[in-house]
């Protein structure tokens, strides 16, 4: 692909992000995202077959930012394990609550599933049960974390946390009301697992 064609794609998903965002995934249309894009219809379908897979692309760029943006917390040397828990669960609430079409996706499991976006999400939960995985292996080998348990049993209950946690933060706007009390969150999430 050359140049052009990938400022396209990306001027594409650029209007599309905004219009998903703004008006949700049914009321935004392929000819609403080509004329605000001032690009030909055509142009859309070139580089997506279908609005589910322009939806989808722009699912997956929020995702990528998240996930990048996590990296630097994991791979982080000058945390211990600990503080790159706190910050990494910090940061993916943050970062999940200016994901607009994220959002798009929660209040869509309500009345009806995305199910072109289910191995993302799937791919997304993987990648985030590896991530921890791997910061608190760092942790116990390290002497600062201890597990009583199964940490693969542990990391799909924190994941079932976490997730339980989105809907009433990024769909009833409580995240700003929260999220000064994410530190006591954690701490407690953290005590469980220190000497």
């Amino acid at each position: 692909m050359n140049m052009n064609n990938d400022y396209t794609k990306e001027s594409i998903l650029s209007v599309a992000n905004r219009l998903f965002s703004r008006f949700g995934f049914h009321k935004t249309s392929m000819d609403e995202i080509a004329k605000i894009a001032r690009k030909a219809k055509g142009s859309l379908y070139y580089h997506f077959a279908s609005k589910e897979d322009l939806f989808r692309a722009v699912i997956s760029k929020e995702m990528d930012v998240l996930k990048n943006q996590l990296e630097i917390i994991i791979e982080n040397p000058n945390l211990n394990s600990t503080e790159k828990l706190k910050k990494y669960l910090i940061k993916r609430m943050e970062i999940l609550n200016s994901a607009a079409c994220y959002h798009e996706t929660l209040k869509a499991d309500f009345f009806e599933h995305f199910h072109f976006i289910d191995n993302l999400r799937i791919e997304l939960d993987n990648w985030e049960k590896e991530s921890i995985k791997k910061i608190i292996r760092q942790g116990i080998d390290a002497g600062e974390l201890y597990l009583t348990t199964e940490i693969d049993a542990m990391l799909d209950v924190f994941l079932m946390v976490l997730k339980g946690l989105e809907i009433p933060f990024f769909l009833q706007n409580k995240y700003e009301k929260y999220s000064p009390h994410f530190d006591s969150l954690i701490n407690i999430l953290n005590k469980g697992m220190t000497r």
